[in-house]
């Protein structure tokens, strides 16, 4: 019968991994171990780092490392137990005998040992692709980076590179689209300066339509505020027909494109559109920045989804997290071609910024583009 740790009074419970089944498999191969050291031939490729307890790391480096006694005199004295523990105790605080003794009774064969490695390994790889989803999630929302897409870029490629090192060890088999619920998306943070900066696009592409041809790679989709979406919509309609752009058409285009409202009606889009402030360019860069960094977060919560959900094996966050991953690449290769650009014949952006309808507000200038 499984032993836990907690019965020993050096343990701390923070030690315990919070779950229970690999812990459990933790306990039973090194048990086996204990019982056969000549077992830890038999299990693949597995080091310390594979385990989730830090006590567990410290046994498995002992057993590794120690040259296993003969079978004659492992079958009649404690050398071995004893040799582990020495070992192990300078790297494990609270590490006692009977803790090893608890771990040769949790395991049920010690001949079932590769089986309990192929749980560690895969829980290992679970924890891995969470803790490399946190920190795509953490840059893609940390407003202090300094170049936060090109830091939620190269957390992508790290995460993109752990799933490619990770699928050479795990086999695929059927069913292997993890079936997790999509996660509670966070609600989609609208500010003064957000709303500004889009209707400033719309305004000086309306102003400058000649620009619509070289920003192929903004999409209507990329607005945060979806009435603008649409507006930007009716810009490169007009312009991909070939169509005269200006207020008055975009406004017409509006109609058709039932945007117009009681609460948005003709005056208020005559207003937005008539306030140009700088190059449509710039504008639509900041608008594209914060639709990668919106995937990529959004991207890292649907693989921390998958790597959470404990029913789904390795292939299958593995399959699942490199699809999400998918869809994350088709923005960012928009924004590096938007990003290389080039900038010298742009214009200026003035001091005085248009603000939303009958307002004006004030927003901050263009910044040299560090991601070049």
């Amino acid at each position: 019968m499984p032993n836990s740790p907690t019965s020993e009074p050096d343990f701390g419970l923070a030690d315990i991994p919070p779950n229970p089944p690999v812990h459990f498999a933790e306990q039973a191969l090194l048990g086996g171990l204990l019982l056969d050291p000549y077992r830890i031939k038999t299990l693949g490729q597995l080091g310390p780092d594979h385990f989730a307890s830090a006590i567990h790391r410290a046994i498995f480096a002992a057993v590794a490392a120690l040259p296993a006694p003969s079978p004659d005199l492992h079958a009649k004295e404690p050398v071995w137990i004893t040799a582990v523990l020495a070992h192990a105790r300078p790297h494990a605080r609270g590490l006692t005998p009977s803790y090893l003794h608890a771990l040769a009774g949790a395991c049920p064969d010690p001949a079932h040992a590769p089986a309990y490695a192929r749980m560690v390994r895969s829980d290992h790889a679970r924890r891995t692709v969470l803790m490399h989803a946190g920190l795509l999630v953490q840059a893609a929302t940390d407003p202090g980076l300094p170049d936060p897409a090109t830091v939620t870029l190269n957390r992508a490629d790290a995460l993109a590179t752990l799933l490619d090192h990770l699928a050479a060890s795990f086999p695929s088999h059927p069913g292997s689209l993890p079936r997790t619920p999509p996660p509670a998306l966070p609600g989609l943070q609208v500010g003064p300066e957000v709303a500004s900066e889009e209707q400033l696009l719309l305004s000086t592409a309306t102003a400058h339509p000649e620009a619509l041809a070289t920003m192929r790679w903004l999409r209507p989709e990329d607005f945060t505020t979806e009435l603008y979406g649409g507006l930007y919509r009716c810009l490169t309609s007009l312009a991909s027909r070939g169509d005269p752009v200006d207020k008055v058409t975009v406004l017409w285009e509006a109609q058709q494109h039932g945007l117009l409202t009681p609460t948005f009606g003709p005056q208020d889009a005559l207003e937005l559109l008539d306030t140009p402030a700088g190059p449509p360019e710039h504008w639509g860069e900041q608008i594209l920045r914060r639709a990668l960094l919106r995937h990529a977060h959004l991207a890292g919560l649907r693989v921390q989804a998958f790597a959470q959900d404990l029913t789904n094996s390795p292939h299958q966050v593995i399959t699942g997290s490199r699809r999400v991953l998918s869809h994350l690449a088709g923005v960012r290769a928009r924004w590096q071609h938007a990003t290389r650009q080039p900038t010298a014949a742009r214009p200026a952006v003035p001091e005085s910024r248009a603000g939303p309808p009958h307002q004006r507000t004030s927003a901050p200038a263009a910044s040299p583009r560090s991601s070049r």
